[in-house]
């Protein structure tokens, strides 16, 4: 049955989204790799654990800082920008960013007088105090550029986002690193690297937005929605607190019951297994303006049919990523230095997880977007008990392996749970016959790639690790399209070949006059 044109629209809408999104992404987790491999090779695994428990104390009070209102402004936005009320948008932008700015503030004060008690009293680290003395000072910033990223995605310009949010975020980062490498490169002057970025992404979003939706007329032309708003976000602001801090509230176990180099380890492990998440990430993050939209028309037809293709987008792209953490985790690890090698199994644990997410879809964002932000809150509380139990249990046992398994159990139970809730709400499942494809590609490959192992042993060999990677790749995608792309694929490269000539007939043209 033929797709009706609407929904063509919302399928490239979302696809060109998540292809800026995956874009920026993508730059987005090489350069995370890349200034973790130098971290974590200047520092070591002890220096660079005081670094990441910093972080994920500004994180977490971030999070606290945004009340809900950062996925709160993708769904109004995309709903009043439909509408066309400017009055309501600038209601709601103006919300968004006065009352998440105040709490950072109050944030960072917090911070700055109880460094020294956090660092001493709970993670037995005095030299910890500076550290997060000096992250206090970012934390509005951190808490602004996250709010006006999501103002971005509610005018559906995920340009915009992948721009702020992956490359001016990260280029900024490595010019800030690169100059105080030229005075003295330590964990103290990395921090000041990394909070300086989010200063310049605030100023950049602040700039774009201005030419989406100017910000120079009256603060009283606006419709302000108060209760409404708040009535959406706190359910959502507790939810992401939950989430953020059961990601972060793993780094801050790990420092506390196991060792600070052990917290090193478990970074490295979480910086690797974001690529991964890549795909997945941005297929939902594109997505949910759209979804938004299709429940305020009441349009479920379109929203069954987003569920099937992106899921099996997300499911497609993630199995080649998990099966080469699967099958070379040492070698991965090895990059950073001998002493991250003991997080092999803990990878491998999480790549399962990572690819249940994919499996799994975008049921989280239905639930999200479709209004459900009590149910969200409910399954954010259900997935932080299993995190904080499963690390509390197993870290004593097994440290970073702990840490990892309890991550494992969390997603699988939550996914899972998600799931059922959106077919017992909507009738509403991803799967076809079209996901037995890529299924079938990845064992083929998989069996290429072992087979080629008996000619070149990889051990922890970089050389032929890159070897069995490329191998690995080029025969999923070589098995995947001899078996055939379904029909939204074709769509998908169709509009992507006449844009490409169009723009090429276009330069001709152009040189011709010339």
């Amino acid at each position: 049955m033929k797709k009706a044109p609407s929904f063509e629209r919302n399928l490239l809408a979302t696809a060109k989204g998540g292809s800026f999104l995956a874009a920026g992404t993508l730059f987005e987790y090489i350069s995370r790799f890349v200034i973790a491999f130098l971290l974590a090779r200047l520092l070591g695994a002890g220096q660079y654990g005081m670094y990441s428990l910093a972080i994920s104390c500004a994180t977490i009070l971030a999070s606290i800082s945004m009340l809900g209102l950062d996925s709160t402004m993708v769904r109004y936005i995309a709903i009043q920008a439909r509408n066309k009320d400017e009055a309501a948008v600038w209601g709601t932008i103006q919300i968004g960013v006065g009352f998440s700015l105040l709490v950072s503030v109050l944030m960072s004060i917090g911070l700055f007088v109880l460094s020294e008690p956090i660092s001493v009293q709970i993670f037995h680290e005095p030299e910890l105090t500076s550290f997060l003395q000096l992250f206090s000072f970012f934390i509005p910033f951190s808490t602004m550029s996250s709010v006006l990223v999501d103002v971005a995605r509610g005018f559906k310009r995920m340009d915009y986002s992948a721009l702020g949010e992956g490359i001016i975020l990260f280029v900024a980062r490595f010019v800030l690193l690169g100059i105080l490498a030229l005075v003295n490169l330590n964990a103290l002057t990395a921090i000041i690297a990394f909070g300086l970025s989010d200063v310049v992404v605030t100023f950049c979003l602040v700039y774009l937005l201005n030419k989406e939706f100017p910000f120079k007329r009256s603060l009283r032309q606006a419709q302000y929605s108060y209760r409404e708003i708040f009535t959406f976000a706190f359910p959502f602001w507790f939810a992401t607190l939950l989430r953020k801090f059961r990601g972060n509230f793993q780094t801050l176990l790990l420092g506390s019951l196991d060792t600070v180099t052990g917290v090193g380890i478990f970074s490295i492990v979480n910086k690797v297994t974001l690529i991964g998440h890549l795909v997945y990430s941005s297929i939902i993050t594109s997505v949910k303006p759209i979804l938004a939209e299709l429940q305020d028309q009441g349009n479920w037809k379109q929203v069954g049919d987003l569920y099937t293709t992106t899921t099996r987008w997300a499911f497609m792209c993630n199995l080649p990523i998990f099966l080469i953490m699967l099958l070379y985790p040492k070698p991965i690890l090895a990059i950073f230095g001998a002493s991250f090698v003991d997080g092999a199994l803990a990878l491998t644990v999480i790549a399962f997880g990572e690819l249940v997410n994919a499996a799994t879809g975008i049921c989280g964002s239905i639930i999200d977007m479709t209004g459900h932000n009590k149910l969200k809150f409910v399954n954010s509380l259900i997935s932080t008990v299993i995190i904080v139990g499963g690390n509390v249990l197993l870290i004593p046992r097994w440290g970073v392996l702990g840490t990892a398994v309890a991550s494992f159990v969390a997603m699988s139970v939550i996914n899972l749970l998600r799931f059922i809730q959106v077919w017992f709400l909507y009738r509403l499942h991803p799967y076809d016959a079209t996901f037995i494809k890529p299924l079938l590609a990845a064992v083929v490959a998989a069996i290429i790639v072992l087979s080629l192992g008996r000619w070149l042993p990889v051990g922890v060999n970089l050389f032929y690790t890159i070897i069995h990677m490329l191998v690995l790749c080029a025969a999923y995608t070589g098995i995947l399209l001899l078996l055939g792309l379904a029909p939204e694929e074709r769509t998908i490269l169709v509009r992507l070949s006449h844009r490409v000539s169009s723009a090429l007939n276009s330069r001709m043209m152009r040189s011709e006059r010339v």
